[in-house]
């Protein structure tokens, strides 16, 4: 039978509460070096030259066609027999990182899609450069261009994490899974755990929307008085 008084008592529970903590901690970790990681991974896909163009799509066509799974696994136990070796939380951090580079490269690569070939020759005929260009010109347009599918990328992170539970990382997935060896009270744990990442997913939307209405107020100005 369910056990409603259970299910409640650990949404309170200090070691699942301390899991969450970790869990937004990772989120966090991972797209902060994921996107450092995207711009040159997006840029260089887009490059006229072979040898810049090659490996980044490379890299992308590998991170993007095997399981994110299957990359932890190899990251943690895999490297340390070439000599590399990381301790859990490095390992969870860099195999996230590096999976999701790959797939916001292709939103950034799509965001500089979407910009008017004019932007660029306008930029050109005022004598800027192209970094100049990069900065005021095309990475400001394309930061509201993929404001949304990046925040689909963030909420699908928060429940990506999960997945570090497989090397033992102790996040809110593994927590739940550590108290189901104690407590045998399976239903109840999940239950918990799926609630948690509801309330988390929903509270980043709500900042997403406060970001879209932001970056887009310009556009919707300059929209409505063309």
């Amino acid at each position: 039978m369910f056990n409603f008084d259970a299910f409640l008592s650990y949404f309170v529970n200090p070691f699942l509460l301390g899991g969450v903590g970790i869990t937004i901690g990772l989120t966090i970790a991972t797209i902060a070096i994921g996107l450092a990681l995207a711009l040159p991974l997006a840029l260089g896909s887009m490059s006229t030259h072979r040898f810049l163009s090659a490996p980044a799509r490379f890299y992308i066509w590998v991170f993007r066609g095997t399981p994110l799974l299957v990359q932890i696994v190899i990251i943690y136990t895999g490297l340390p027999q070439l000599g590399l070796r990381f301790d859990v939380l490095t390992s969870a951090v860099l195999a996230l990182s590096l999976n999701e580079a790959a797939y916001l490269s292709e939103t950034i690569r799509g965001g500089f899609s979407a910009i008017a070939k004019g932007q660029i020759e306008a930029a050109k005929a005022l004598s800027l450069s192209r970094f100049a260009t990069l900065r005021l010109v095309t990475l400001p347009q394309v930061l509201r261009v993929i404001i949304p599918p990046l925040g689909n990328s963030v909420n699908g992170l928060l429940k990506a994490t999960s997945l570090a539970s497989v090397i033992s990382m102790e996040e809110l997935m593994r927590r739940a899974q550590v108290l189901m060896q104690e407590k045998f009270e399976v239903l109840e744990l999940y239950c918990v755990a799926a609630c948690f990442y509801l309330v988390l997913t929903t509270l980043w939307d709500r900042v997403q929307v406060r970001l879209e209405r932001h970056y887009g107020r310009g556009y919707a100005v300059a929209r409505g008085a063309a």
